[in-house]
C-alpha cells in the first residue's frame, strides 16, 4: 500500500511526538533535531524523500518544534 508523504508525517507525528509526562518538568525532553532525523529515516523506509515531506509541511524541524509545543500545552492545561 502506498502512503501519501501528508499521510506518512501525520501517522508518523502522532505516534512519535509526546509531551512531558513527568510533574515538574516544563517540557518534553525530545530533541527537535533528533525527532526530525527520525523521521526522515523512517519516512525513506517508505519510499518518501525529505524533498517530498518539506513539500507538505515546510520547514521540518519548525513544524516538528510547532506540534512538540502544541503537545506540551495540552498537557499543561490537562494537568490544570
Amino acid at each position: 500500500m502506498l502512503t501519501t508523504p501528508r499521510e506518512y508525517i501525520e501517522f508518523w507525528i502522532e505516534n512519535s511526538v509526546h509531551a512531558a509526562e513527568q510533574y515538574g518538568t516544563p517540557g518534553a525532553s525530545q530533541s527537535v533535531d533528533v525527532l526530525v532525523n527520525r523521521l526522515v529515516e523512517g519516512a525513506q523506509n517508505q519510499n518518501i524523500t525529505r524533498a517530498a515531506l518539506e513539500k507538505e509541511v515546510g520547514d521540518l524541524k519548525q513544524y516538528i518544534a510547532g506540534k512538540l509545543a502544541t503537545a506540551n500545552r495540552i498537557e499543561q492545561d490537562r494537568r490544570k
